[in-house]
């Protein structure tokens, strides 16, 4: 339920409805806008008549039945939409932020060439995985803690904030001191353990959907996130799992679109595991440009066909400088979408 305070509500008054709300068995989540604020009531096993009844309540404008099963991700607890401040970098809103970076850090050289390069071109942000999830366990699995060094030299050297993936909740603290924003990898999506621990720390999360989610699952994984007191989330599209060989995965663009008409939350677009094709990536960036993703996440290379992990959809630097000037048509203004909003 979500309660619609009016816009001459008293701080007494709001506190009066977070009040009745712990009272009536559920967790008050307090949104403050420009204009007005809403307190959702969320959980379960509540009295919810007991919600219902605050509708007189002094200082309240309405009592709203939330739609969907995801409360806190969805619109109607947010009119507005999140912007996700990622160490001065924003996403979710006016600019398309591009993230990139090589799939693993590998080594010192190799990382701090890609993060030059990629800053030179245009990156907002560097990725790199220090630890790797990979399919077979004789695959590299990366550097560890080295990794984690090597890219907090990067950032000092750039000044671009990290993004790295973490696998287990033991990891997190140790990621935590080192990276800008954490990663949940398409794997972890539905790891609720680790997603709970993410929700009590102070760092930007990417969450990235799952080969075989569904958009509602995804966005009930990020509920996850927000209902245990981390609302700085970005929603990752990275393509799923079909009938399709042609390419290593099949990119969602209807996904993007749909995660922005659903959410409030950013959504950033990962073209490289979409298709696993260099030839592809600066088409679908674009392309989930045009829809309303907020960012774009890409693998690059100094030498892709030297890269321990994810060569051939990883970009060369003057492959990621080109990409750049394609993303640097205003594709937006000429569709006619608004920031933070897919094309209609």
């Amino acid at each position: 339920m979500i309660v619609n305070m009016s816009d001459a509500a008293t701080e007494q008054q709001i506190d009066h409805v977070i009040q009745r709300i712990r009272e009536a068995g559920f967790q008050p989540h307090v949104t403050r806008g420009t204009e007005r604020t809403i307190v959702a009531a969320v959980g379960s096993g509540g009295r919810r008549h007991e919600i219902e009844a605050l509708s007189v309540a002094p200082g309240v404008d309405n009592v709203v039945a939330i739609a969907q099963p995801f409360k806190l991700v969805s619109w109607q607890t947010r009119p507005q939409p999140t912007i996700v401040d990622v160490a001065g970098v924003r996403i979710g809103g006016p600019d398309v932020v591009v993230i990139a970076g090589p799939c693993s850090v590998e080594s010192r050289e190799q990382l701090l060439e890609t993060a030059q390069g990629v800053k030179r071109a245009g990156a907002a942000m560097l990725r790199g995985g220090a630890y790797k999830p990979r399919t077979s366990p004789y695959e590299f699995q990366g550097l560890g803690i080295e990794a984690l060094k090597i890219l907090r030299e990067a950032r000092e050297l750039t000044g671009l904030p990290v993004v790295t993936e973490v696998m287990s909740t033991e990891d997190v603290d140790l990621i935590c001191e080192y990276a800008d924003m954490l990663q949940v990898g398409a794997r972890n999506m539905q790891n609720f353990a680790l997603l709970r621990r993410l929700a009590t720390v102070k760092k930007p999360i990417l969450l990235k959907r799952g080969p075989s989610a569904t958009v509602k699952e995804w966005l009930l994984a990020a509920e996850y996130l927000l209902s245990g007191g981390n609302d700085q989330v970005a929603l990752c599209e990275r393509g799923i799992k079909t009938f399709e060989t042609g390419t290593r995965n099949t990119f969602d663009l209807s996904a993007v679109a749909l995660a922005k008409e659903l959410s409030h939350l950013p959504v950033v677009a990962d073209p490289s595991h979409g298709t696993g094709k260099q030839s592809l990536i600066g088409a679908v960036s674009r392309a989930a440009i045009a829809v309303g993703a907020d960012a774009i996440i890409v693998e690059v290379h100094r030498c892709p066909e030297r890269a321990l992990s994810d060569g051939p959809q990883s970009l060369d630097l003057p492959q990621f400088e080109r990409v750049m000037r394609g993303l640097s048509q205003p594709l937006r203004p000429v569709l006619g979408s608004r920031p933070g909003q897919a094309c209609t």
